[in-house]
């Protein structure tokens, strides 16, 4: 007999809080849509939101960290985030969404810090499907050939399965579906997932996507209910409802949750091999570009930096909060958990983005004033 299929968190039940605090990615999906990634909450921002909530009296019974990069990447805002919610709702059931990757490593830490529940991203279980999903995979510092970042994959996510059963936490797979990509794989996934010990499984429809050359449609209604169908011989399926795994801040909440300018922190540093583009680690840079309000209230940029040299160890980030006094914020391609809190303590926001600097620093003094001016 297959198993029974529960419904996750149907209408009359609280609400699930995605709370976007990762702010590096471990893989891109090859049709994910080419726009700039939404920055990362930091862990006080993304309390602040839960407080909110929480204010205007909707019923949040869990939190659940997601996006926009993944929580396993940088497990210091991670970590930081579920102390700062357990202790201020002790009660609030606390989950994780995650590739898997280093996280065989983490997940003692994650049940350390009260997360009864994972959900595991398992788009594929064999390696050729893997490198039709995704256009690139860093399970590591340095950069692998598709091929085996996608071996490497499906091994982590094995790994971190097994990890989750040891230290008592539940795993539910979540599985997008793409018609001619792994839609064929989907109870393979189910079948090999509960052979490991997954609990439940949740299969979501992709939305139509195009790489420039193929266009992906979106599976069909009856599609859809088939593949749940098969998948359920093996995993409960689970219905998510859409406004559970939306982690879009509120435009409202975004804006007021963004680190903004004061009268003594005018400014925001920013991390650019080129001057054009946010496109480097904190860690790779030479120096930061400082943009502020000039005198007659345009922002523009107003000076260059040179950070302290590199091999100084978490000295190196005192003194480069020493070098930005006049800095709310600095933005980076991505940054480590170390020069994060450093920069914190001395009341500077460490934000990570991609695109163009004017654009990133438009969109950052979009949260207060001064903003730039035509």
């Amino acid at each position: 007999m297959p198993p029974s299929t529960p419904t996750l968190f149907p209408n009359r039940h609280p609400l699930r809080l995605i709370l976007p605090v990762a702010p590096q990615a471990l893989a891109r999906g090859r049709f994910a849509p080419l726009e700039k990634a939404p920055t990362a909450l930091s862990p006080a921002a993304a309390l602040a939101w839960l407080d909110e909530h929480q204010g205007q009296g909707l019923a949040v019974a869990g939190v659940e960290l997601a996006g926009p990069g993944d929580p396993l990447a940088t497990p210091g805002p991670t970590l930081e985030t579920l102390n700062l919610v357990r202790q201020r709702y002790p009660g609030l059931a606390l989950t994780v969404t995650t590739l898997g990757i280093h996280g065989h490593r983490e997940v003692k830490a994650l049940a350390e810090h009260g997360v009864s529940q994972l959900t595991l991203m398992v788009e594929a279980v064999n390696v050729e499907v893997a490198k039709e999903v995704y256009a690139w995979i860093r399970p590591g510092k340095c950069t692998v050939p598709l091929a085996q970042a996608a071996g490497i994959l499906l091994q982590e996510q094995a790994t971190c399965l097994a990890a989750c059963l040891q230290a008592g936490i539940a795993v539910t797979i979540r599985t997008v579906v793409q018609p001619g990509i792994n839609d064929r794989h989907v109870e393979a996934i189910a079948d090999q997932m509960a052979a490991l010990g997954a609990t439940a499984m949740i299969i979501l429809p992709g939305p139509p996507r195009s790489d420039g050359e193929r266009i992906i449609p979106a599976p069909s209604l009856e599609r859809m209910r088939d593949l749940r169908a098969a998948a359920g011989r093996h995993l409960p399926i689970l219905e998510a409802p859409a406004a559970a795994l939306d982690p879009a801040i509120p435009p409202a909440a975004s804006a007021s949750l963004r680190p903004r300018p004061s009268r003594s922190r005018p400014n925001v540093a920013v991390v650019s091999g080129d001057g054009l583009a946010v496109d480097l680690h904190l860690g790779q840079a030479s120096r930061v570009l400082i943009y502020g309000p000039r005198e007659d209230g345009l922002v523009a940029l107003l000076a260059s930096r040179s950070l302290p040299t590199a091999g100084g160890g978490a000295g190196r980030w005192q003194a480069l909060a020493g070098l930005l006094p006049d800095c709310f914020a600095l933005l980076a391609a991505s940054a480590g958990d170390t020069p994060r809190a450093a920069l914190q303590g001395h009341g500077i926001t460490v934000l990570t983005t991609e695109g163009e600097v004017e654009g990133a620093v438009d969109h950052l003094y979009a949260a207060g004033k001064p903003r730039r001016r035509e």
